[in-house]
Formats: C-alpha cells, structure tokens, sequence
C-alpha cells in the first residue's frame, strides 16, 4: 500500500511555518507543489494571499483546492499543504458548522491523500493553546482542528513546532 511521508508543521500565527515548509520542500525537490487551501475573504486578506504568491519563486507548481485535497493531480511527488487551518475553515462552512459531519469529511480528506504516494509537507496552525472562545462555534472549530492536528501528527514522520521563526523538533 501506498503511504505518504509527512512533516507537519505547526505553530502560531505569524511564527514562520510557511517559509520554513517552503524551504524544505524545496529542499527536496527542484519544482514541488504548492496546494494552497484559501479562500479570498476580503480585499485585506487577498494581499495576504498575493503576499505569499510573490514571494515564491517560479520553481512551484500551484495548485488551488478549497475542499477535495485527495482529488488534486500531482504531477509533482513533493507537496506542500498550506494550510489544514484554512482547509478546515472551508470545510466547516461547506457543512454549516456541523463539527462531527466536517470531522467525518475532513479524515476522510486527509486518509485518502495520505494513501498517495507523496511527500507532504503539511502546514498547520496551533490554536488550542489559548483561551477557550466565547462562541461555541468557535469552541467547536478549535476542537475539530485539534483532532484533526493529532490525526496528522499520529501519521506524521516529522513534526516541527515553530516559534518566533525558529523550528523545534517534536518528532
């Protein structure tokens, strides 16, 4: 059976995952994937999109895929994942916020990317490590998202924690 190698990378906002995944990537391949997950919410988080698109350089293949990750042709083996936070936000939304039946999508996703014969360097956020949200949608968010980050990181050959743009080896 096929079996993706994956690094997940993980931290808080801002704290360098992106540039660290990107560097290793490319690292391991002369034209990697680039598989972002976005969506374009408003005109401030469009530039943070075309911030991100400039600073790569034109050894990537972009690939754009809001939900159905597993079913993106990779003409490369090296793939970077960015990000299963934004992957999970569409994923949440496209089930009207129904956290068990976006769980049920989401692992579903991910068990049958993994099954590929990849290289994945999965960039993810850290969030549970503050304070518990006021809103219970919220609340559920963030529950999902942790187990779907324990789900990755169980398959994970690697894991790196990132702070202040310095990686940590967790695994």
């Amino acid at each position: 059976m096929k079996q993706a190698e994956i690094h997940l990378i993980t931290g808080g906002q801002r704290s360098g995952k992106s540039a660290y995944a990107e560097r290793l990537a490319l690292e391991n391949c002369k034209r990697p994937i680039y598989l972002a997950t976005s969506k374009v919410w408003d005109e401030e988080y469009k530039k943070r999109i075309m911030l991100h698109q400039e600073g790569r350089s034109e050894a990537w293949i972009n690939k754009e895929e809001l939900l159905n990750i597993s079913q993106v042709t990779f003409p490369s083996k090296v793939v970077l994942l960015d990000c299963i936070t934004l992957w999970l936000t569409n994923v949440f939304d496209a089930y009207k916020y129904d956290s068990q039946q976006a769980k049920k999508f989401a692992l579903s996703e991910l068990k049958r990317l993994f099954e590929q014969h990849l290289t994945l360097f999965i960039v993810s956020a850290e969030l549970g490590m503050g304070i518990i949200p006021m809103q219970a949608s919220t609340r559920q968010f963030v529950d999902l998202h942790g187990e779907v980050n324990q789900y990755i990181a169980k398959q994970a050959k690697q894991l790196s924690f990132m702070v202040a743009g310095i990686p940590l080896q967790v695994k």
